[in-house]
């Protein structure tokens, strides 16, 4: 032979694709490279032998009469993800093969051969089936869900859909573009026209709009796609889905008109709360007063002319009276909190904490209290209401104090970032009767009351209160202690608002 056909013949039998060449009707074999020899699993002898005695496959009889065909019809076969049983490490073995039949004719154009090469494509063909599997999935998923699919071919002006999809938009013509937008709702179409004005910055395109059928309710979608750009970067594709949103659509109508009769009912509500709060402030406190100045006139006009079991009566009645007052009060500052707005303003906490010692000053002396007051910064916030905060807690610490002893408030602050809010957290510590740790919650609610009015005075209101006052300025208050052994409550408030009143 001469050198450059032993070259040739080298490099096919190096080649790791399997190559063999069949002659006769016999199928003679007459050339396999080592490739092919392994796919056969023979390492002997196979030069002169046929096709059929040295493969075992079940599959041999079809391949062998593709390759008769091709011998006798100088036409070339080719298969693709074609299922071969394999002998592999002693156990028949299912993989996929792509394999050809290629004619070899003589100068006159007669076959005197076939040339046999094939390739595995086992995993090529796994992967095929995952994405077909995916692909199946998904589909059933999103027609399972309500949902249609399109693809829009933006080049060629062209539309494919899901059969769901043509369902949901309720057309059964051709779909087009002209088409699509016929059915929408003419104050509907303008939301089309901005989400895609609005893709083209974003790539992705979203809106709801309604359906509109001859003779029938419209009806709610909801539109979701992605823009594909081709190489060049410029959109050539919008995939997406279409869904049934109008049974949510019926819900959030339903939802909203509740909504407004219930805001309806609590606006009267509230007013009928306010009313009541100056029906209270007005005709209650009045004839409470009078119960007071007449028990004095009679304590001044004839106690010293009553029995001392009369005179306890009348101190009842005044200590009745004084409570009566204090609840009204309370009822009426707590239902009108709500009521009215109070502007925003910088607050020097120092200053106010010292107006509120001249407030107290003779609860303080009479119980000779010590008040520890360190530097407190500036605040934005309403005046009148954080007064009253701080007025309330202070009261609170100097009202459940240990007999015997002094009552000892300490405050201090420490400026913290909470939730990337600058702010303060203000720290109201007392050595008095404690609190129980399961009732740091509770004492919060209106009319909660932790002692008999025999053993402390109060309404049960004051704490509330200062919760509705925290609120109102984007704070928390929480409380802490133990039983015997002093309460901490613990205030947190922005250095600053973000509205211009409360």
């Amino acid at each position: 032979m001469p050198d450059n056909l032993i070259f040739l013949q080298d490099i096919v039998q190096q080649t790791p694709v399997p190559t063999a060449v069949y002659c006769t009707d016999y199928l003679t074999i007459s050339f396999a490279n080592n490739a092919m020899l392994s796919l056969w699993n023979t390492g002997g002898q196979v030069i002169g032998k046929k096709f059929a005695d040295i493969t075992a496959w079940p599959e041999q009889e079809p391949i062998s009469q593709e390759i008769r065909r091709v011998m006798k019809t100088g036409l070339s076969f080719q298969a693709n993800d074609q299922k071969l049983d394999v002998l592999v490490k002693g156990e028949w073995t299912p993989l996929f093969y792509n394999y050809s039949f290629t004619p070899l004719c003589n100068e006159k154009g007669a076959v005197y051969g076939v040339v046999h090469t094939c390739t595995e494509a086992t995993r090529l063909h796994e992967a095929k089936s995952r994405v077909v599997n995916s692909d199946e999935m998904l589909t059933m998923a999103i027609e399972a869900c309500g949902m249609g699919t399109y693809e829009i071919d933006l080049t060629a002006n062209k539309v494919k859909t899901s059969d769901n999809f043509k369902k949901l938009w309720r057309i059964d013509s051709d779909i087009t573009i002209e088409a699509l937008e016929a059915k929408l709702h003419p104050d509907d179409r303008h939301l089309r026209e901005k989400a895609y004005r609005e893709a083209l910055v974003n790539g992705m395109v979203c809106y709801e709009a309604r359906i509109i059928e001859k003779n029938k309710p419209a009806r709610w979608i909801k539109v979701f796609g992605k823009i594909i750009k081709n190489e060049k970067g410029d959109p050539s594709t919008i995939l997406g889905i279409v869904q049934d949103i109008h049974n949510q659509k019926e819900i959030e109508a339903e939802l909203k008109r509740k909504i407004q009769e219930s805001t309806l009912d609590l606006r009267r509500s509230n007013d009928d709360l306010l009313h009541f709060a100056n029906v209270v402030s007005h005709d209650l406190q009045e004839p409470v007063r009078k119960i007071k100045i007449f028990n004095n006139m009679l304590k001044n006009e004839i106690a010293n002319q009553l029995p001392d079991r009369s005179v306890i009566h009348l101190n009842k009645i005044a200590h009745s009276a004084n409570r009566m007052q204090c609840i009204i009060e309370g009822l009426l500052a707590y239902s009108t909190i709500d009521k009215s707005t109070q502007p925003v303003e910088k607050i020097f906490l120092n200053d106010l904490l010292e107006n509120i010692k001249t407030d107290l000053e003779l609860i303080i002396k009479e119980k000779g209290a010590i008040l520890i007051i360190s530097d407190l910064p500036e605040i934005e916030g309403a005046a009148i209401l954080i007064q009253q905060l701080f007025y309330n807690l202070i009261q609170n610490a100097l009202k459940f104090t240990k007999a015997g002893q002094p009552p000892r408030v300490i405050i201090n602050s420490v400026l913290k970032n909470i939730n990337s809010v600058e702010s303060v957290e203000i720290s109201f510590k007392d050595n008095g009767i404690g609190l129980d740790p399961v009732d740091a919650v509770k004492i919060f609610a209106a009319f909660e009351r932790l002692h008999s009015k025999d053993q402390y005075e109060g309404n049960g209101i004051g704490l509330a209160l200062c919760q509705k006052i925290i609120n109102r300025h984007n704070g928390t208050i929480m409380a802490k202690g133990k039983k015997e052994n002093g309460a901490e409550f613990i205030v947190t408030l922005p250095l600053k608002q973000n509205s211009e009143s409360i």
